[in-house]
């Protein structure tokens, strides 16, 4: 049975920015019939994404960049807060800390930049927008980078986790095909050779949709953890938790009779004296045994689940 969980932050993240893109693509090619934008150059005859997205699709541009960079961040503070809460396995070292917290920075700047580079179109503010779409591809892959690190000390620390080695090694690909791919896109750009420029874009944005679809198989493992980390919970509270049952013993002899009660702090006993033949207790001098102490059974240990 599919549960749904944070897992779910990246899967529309990346939907959303996969959907953008073919919008756009589609578009241009079909309904634009590969129109020639006056933010291209002469020579070019493929457009930049960022051409497609300052025309007539620049509302929908913009509601795309805005929802990807949205959920994509909730996926990188899901993880964080499921790692503190023990759902995942735990960052315990400052070093391992400081890189999440990196991670989680670097994130907002690529967020800032695309955000930021759909605004200031390439028609209107071509040099804000190469700004942007600098801050936005630098930001997201050093947070990949700085994520690949965070992952290497983990999967280090805990080899019984396959999930982490895997997550590693995806975006450790990512990392490596994306620096290589940026470093061909800005020199093509600013030799330009914008059609080879133009191909690059595209493939640097279609391969970062998947760098975000990554994130589903960090998230998913918290599904298997949400039920134990409920009843460890639970299992803590009921150890500090006291309950009082009042226990009622009656005892009938022979001539004599007996009741104890146990009453918040101790034990209260009361033995009935037997009545003599003419009808009157006998001297309150007789002794009786004490009533034995009722035994309270130990409470049982409860087991506490391991995080995951």
């Amino acid at each position: 049975m599919l549960r749904i969980s944070y897992w779910v932050y990246p899967i529309i993240s990346g939907v959303i920015w996969l959907g953008t893109l073919l919008g756009l693509l589609i578009y241009w090619t079909t309904d634009a019939h590969r129109e020639h934008y006056i933010s291209m150059a002469d020579s070019q005859s493929i457009a930049y994404i960022s051409d497609v997205g300052a025309s007539r699709l620049k509302p929908l541009f913009i509601t795309g960049c805005v929802l990807t960079t949205v959920f994509l961040d909730a996926s990188f503070l899901a993880d964080r807060w499921l790692r503190h809460r023990g759902r995942l396995v735990p960052n315990t070292t400052r070093a391992e800390k400081i890189l999440s917290a990196l991670v989680i920075a670097c994130a907002v700047v690529g967020t800032a930049g695309l955000i930021l580079l759909s605004v200031f179109d390439t028609a209107n503010h071509p040099r804000l927008h190469d700004i942007f779409l600098l801050l936005f591809i630098a930001g997201y892959i050093f947070s990949a980078i700085f994520i690949c690190w965070e992952y290497q000390r983990l999967g280090m620390k805990y080899r019984e986790h396959r999930v982490l080695r895997v997550s590693f090694w995806i975006k450790l690909v990512f990392v490596l095909v994306e620096v290589v791919l940026a470093i061909a896109f800005v020199s093509c750009t600013f030799t330009s050779h914008y059609n080879a420029g133009a191909v690059l874009e595209w493939a640097i944005a279609i391969i970062f949709s998947f760098y975000v679809f990554s994130f589903y198989v960090d998230l998913y493992p918290a599904v298997y953890t949400k039920d134990a980390n409920h009843q460890k919970q639970k299992d803590y509270h009921g150890q500090h938790t006291t309950t009082t049952t009042p226990t009622t013993t009656h005892e009938m002899e022979e001539g004599t009779g007996s009741d104890e009660r146990n009453l918040t702090g101790g034990t209260y006993a009361y033995r009935a004296r037997p009545i003599t033949e003419d009808g009157l207790p006998p001297a309150m001098t007789t002794n009786y045994p004490p009533a034995p102490a009722a035994a309270v059974a130990p409470a049982p240990a409860r087991g506490v689940p391991s995080d995951f």
